[in-house]
């Protein structure tokens, strides 16, 4: 057994999202969003690159000693538990971070995600991005809505993954999951691989890159319902995300696809539940119509939010609304919601941690300058 796995064992026994191990620092878990120290002596350089080569192939150790990062996935001999692992070298020495995958698929239900989220699974083409920063539960979610599809619909879905996380069994569809630097060498080769394999949906698993997000363009133009993920923070700029990632040339090519080929746009944030004990996932959520294309074709993306703010009736809402409603529904914590919140004067009455008060002050008084 790997000696790694007993931090592994550990961290799962409490309940932990991730396990960062890093040299000068005892090992740590993130804990519903919050880092904590474990009992345990500060890990020296020669101590942990011992415990990360037992893990890694020679393959993998020769490239990290060649300065790169490596994304894989791991089961940990102990209990089988898998994880996404990242390891890095950095100032003083190596470090590693480990999160911890379900072994069980979530559905939508047990996400207790809207209904409109499985109406966008229903789509025959187009693209839906779930966007956010890193930890905000994007594979997550992406997750369900392909066992929502695999579930229901008779597809074929090609999902491109850094590394394969969660693992699908076919049921109604065929799921087949391919890994970066393993089953291909890059997102654009999978998308472009992909295309010649009749496939119905195709997950990119992050579009990092303009290849990357003119291939799946491309591929949700052309009859395909494609679902990704960016590392954005808001509709509006994810928008302007797309649009700038590619050469300026495309940029009118690129606007007239997101007005007609983009389904929607979710973004999220994991926000601490009342009691402390986990969290739940807080949505964010555009949905195209005719208004907001013209608004891209316009470059009028800064209005977008105004436009989402009057579209409930058709599922929209803002990051702001959507943590007042869990707010009043005593479904989150508002200390932490305040952490997300745009307009962080609509929190000052549920605020109930006085220190955050001070930051409340300077942000409203430098939003509204005398």
């Amino acid at each position: 057994m790997a000696r790694i796995d007993a931090f592994l064992k550990l961290g799962l026994a409490q309940g932990c999202s991730d396990v960062h191990l890093a040299v000068g620092v005892p090992p740590m878990l993130r804990m519903n969003g919050d880092l904590m120290p474990i009992k345990f002596r500060e890990l020296g350089d020669t101590e942990l690159e011992s415990y990360v080569d037992e893990i890694l192939s020679k393959n993998q150790q020769e490239q990290l000693k060649d300065g790169l990062d490596l994304d894989f996935s791991y089961v940990s001999e102990e209990d089988g538990g898998r994880f996404r692992v990242n390891v890095f070298r950095k100032a003083t020495g190596i470090g590693a971070t480990f999160r911890f995958i379900p072994q069980n698929i979530p559905t939508l239900e047990s996400l207790k995600m809207p209904s409109l989220i499985a109406e966008l699974c229903n789509h025959h083409q187009g693209m839906v991005l779930v966007t956010g920063s890193t930890g905000t539960g994007k594979s997550t979610t992406l997750a369900a809505m392909v066992d929502y599809i695999n579930r229901t619909r008779n597809l074929n879905i090609i999902s491109l993954e850094d590394p394969i996380e969660f693992v699908h069994e076919s049921q109604r569809s065929q799921i087949i999951q391919r890994e970066l630097h393993t089953h291909l060498p890059s997102f654009a080769e999978g998308i472009r691989a992909a295309l010649r394999e009749d496939p119905d949906v195709i997950l990119v698993g992050e579009m990092r890159d303009a290849e990357t997000i003119s291939l799946a363009m491309t591929a949700a133009e052309t009859g395909h319902l494609v679902l990704g993920t960016l590392h954005t923070t808001g509709a509006a700029k994810t928008v302007d995300r797309m649009i700038d990632a590619l050469p300026a040339e495309m940029r009118e090519q690129t606007k007239s696809f997101l007005g007609m080929g983009l389904n929607a746009v979710i973004t999220q944030n994991l926000v601490k539940t009342p009691d402390g004990r986990g969290r739940k996932a807080i949505l964010e959520i555009m949905i195209m119509t005719r208004a907001i294309a013209k608004m891209i074709s316009t470059d009028q993306t800064h209005t977008i939010p105004s436009q989402m703010q009057t579209g409930g009736n058709l599922g929209m809402q803002l990051m702001d609304s959507a943590l007042l409603t869990a707010i009043k529904n005593k479904e989150i914590d508002a200390d932490d919601a305040f952490r997300f919140a745009t307009d962080k004067e609509l929190f000052r009455r549920f605020v109930t941690d006085t220190s955050l008060m001070p930051k409340l002050e300077v942000s409203i008084s430098e939003a509204n300058p005398i």
